[in-house]
Formats: structure tokens, C-alpha cells, sequence
């Protein structure tokens, strides 16, 4: 019964999920607006509203205008409903978990944002790292959350500085080469940035769910994952090359929360 309520939860919130999605890139109000038919605009009722069910009754279709409904909406709620699940298995039902499940949700929202539109919105950063913070659930696991964000919040921002100014500098020297006499004392290369704003709030939120030891797994587990998908962009464009690393993030992030004791026991076993 328990996991029953854990999967309702966490789709029930993936519904609403799914609106975040795709109205806060655009800037609409995700709470004063009903929902709606994105093409015909017709506001939808109660039942329409069914997280999974109703898009598998529907057909994937529109129930006024009968255009095709995406199949992210289910997909977002079967996610969503599936890390509650995880969540309430390994760490019961509990506000704690609560606190955890909707930190992860966030980065859920995260990644599907980052991957469709190449962006982070800051509102759902700052949520998904309160969120992980206050998921210690006591005042001595908070302190140590906020000091772990804080850690790796910290350091994501000096290796972001560093990486820039390397890359920043080798673009100048190659530059340098090719300048006018008129022209030598002016900035015409561009600035690099090495990462996002938005990869250093994610980090921090890492940092807080996970720890020192396990963060540092989870960033090691990103970059294995998004290997493959790099390497086959090596030919592509140089705007097509640009790989959104949020999706990387928070997927090595869950794997390394749900096996943190098999991870824990191998470090301690070997170092």
C-alpha cells in the first residue's frame, strides 16, 4: 500500500511536472492558467487530467481537437512516479523522503528543460537545492547539506573561473597572431565560459543529497555517461555539438543515491 501511495504521489506531481515543462521557458504563469490544449487552447477537464491513464485512454490524442498529444506527459509521469517509488523502497514513506523526491523531480524538470531548450532556470535550481538540503529532515543533517552545497557549489565555481581562463587564453594567443598593428590592443576574441551558471547550482544540489565522497562518484559517472553521446558529435556542427550535461548529472546523480552503500563499502574497501 505504501509504494502504491509513493507512485501516485510522485506521478500526480510529474502531472504537474509536465506543465513546469513547458511553460516556464516560456515565461507563462504555471499555477493562474488551467491547462489546456496546445493547439486549440480548449481548457481541459478533471478527467483529461489523469497522470498516465488519461493520455493511454485518449490515444495519445487531443479529446476536443484530436491533434496528437505528446508522449512526454505519461513518460514525465511514469518518471516521476517511478523515483517516488524508488525513493519510499529504499527510505519509506516520510517528509524526509518527500523533501528528497521533489529535489529530484526538480532535476527531472532540469534536465527535460536543459535538453529542449539548452537552458536552466534558475527558480528550479534554487528549489532543487532547498529541497535536497532540508531532506536530512534534522537540524544537525541540514548544516551538513548546506555545507556540502556549499563545497561544491564552491568548487564547480573555481574550476568554471580556471577552465574559462585556459581556453579564454589560447584563443587570445591565436588570435594575437593574426591581429593589426590597429588593432592589437583590442579585445577581438571571444570569452569562453567552460560551463554553466546553472551546472554549479546543480552540483550544489549533489552536494547535498549525496555528500563529499559519493558527489565526487556521481561527477565521475556523468562524464562516463555522456561520453558516448559527445563522441558522436565530434563531427557535427559546433552549435550541434553543444551537449546539455544537466540530463548527465542528475541521472549519475539518482544512480550513485539509490547503490550509495555498495559505492560507500567499495571506497572504504579500497582507499
Amino acid at each position: 500500500m505504501e509504494m502504491t501511495i509513493a507512485f501516485i504521489l510522485g506521478a500526480v506531481i510529474g502531472s504537474f511536472l509536465n506543465v513546469v515543462i513547458l511553460r516556464l521557458p516560456k515565461d507563462e504563469s504555471v499555477v493562474f492558467v488551467p491547462s489546456h490544449c496546445p493547439k486549440c487552447q480548449t481548457p481541459l477537464k478533471p478527467w483529461h487530467n489523469i497522470p498516465i491513464l488519461s493520455w493511454l485512454f485518449l490515444r495519445g490524442k487531443c479529446a476536443f481537437c484530436h491533434s496528437a498529444i505528446s508522449p512526454q506527459y505519461p513518460l514525465i509521469e511514469l518518471l516521476s512516479g517511478t523515483v517516488f517509488l524508488i525513493l519510499a523502497a529504499k527510505l519509506s514513506l516520510s517528509i524526509s523522503t518527500l523533501f528528497v523526491g521533489l529535489s529530484f523531480l526538480m532535476l527531472l524538470a532540469l534536465s527535460m528543460i536543459d535538453f529542449r531548450y539548452k537552458m536552466v532556470p534558475d527558480s528550479l535550481n534554487l528549489l532543487a537545492m532547498l529541497f535536497a538540503i532540508f531532506g536530512a529532515w534534522s537540524f544537525s543533517g541540514v548544516l551538513n547539506n548546506f555545507q556540502n552545497a556549499l563545497l561544491f557549489a564552491g568548487g564547480f565555481t573555481l574550476l568554471r573561473f580556471a577552465l574559462s581562463y585556459v581556453l579564454t587564453s589560447r584563443v587570445r594567443r591565436e588570435a594575437k597572431k593574426y591581429a593589426a598593428s590597429w588593432s592589437k590592443n583590442y579585445h577581438i576574441y571571444p570569452f569562453i565560459e567552460a560551463m554553466g551558471e546553472g551546472d554549479i547550482m546543480v552540483a550544489a544540489t549533489m552536494g547535498a543529497l549525496l555528500g563529499v565522497k559519493l558527489t565526487l562518484v556521481a561527477i565521475f559517472l556523468s562524464a562516463l555517461l555522456a561520453l558516448p553521446v559527445m563522441l558522436m558529435l565530434l563531427k557535427r556542427t559546433q552549435e550541434e555539438q553543444r551537449v546539455p550535461f544537466v540530463p548527465f548529472l542528475a541521472l549519475a546523480t539518482l544512480i550513485v543515491y539509490i547503490f550509495d552503500s555498495p559505492i560507500l563499502r567499495y571506497i572504504e574497501a579500497n582507499y
